[in-house]
């Protein structure tokens, strides 16, 4: 079970990854998995820096989860 646990983290890290890349790439795969896009009703190139904040510290987090094993 110990093995699923850092498989889900490891793709948190890098749905993170995908968020910070969201903040600055146009593709239309990273567009899909913005969060702004998710729950803001309209979002703009104004909400796009939410993704950065929520990228880091998803990202960061799953980090920290794999160093502290």
């Amino acid at each position: 079970m110990k093995n699923m646990d850092t498989i889900v983290t490891v793709v948190g890290i890098i749905y993170g990854l995908v968020l910070v890349m969201a903040t600055f790439a146009h593709h239309k795969i990273i567009e899909a998995m913005r969060v702004d896009a998710l729950f803001m009703p309209q979002p703009t190139e104004n909400t796009r820096p939410l993704n950065l904040v929520v990228g880091l510290l998803v990202a960061g987090y799953g980090i920290y989860s794999l160093l502290a094993r």
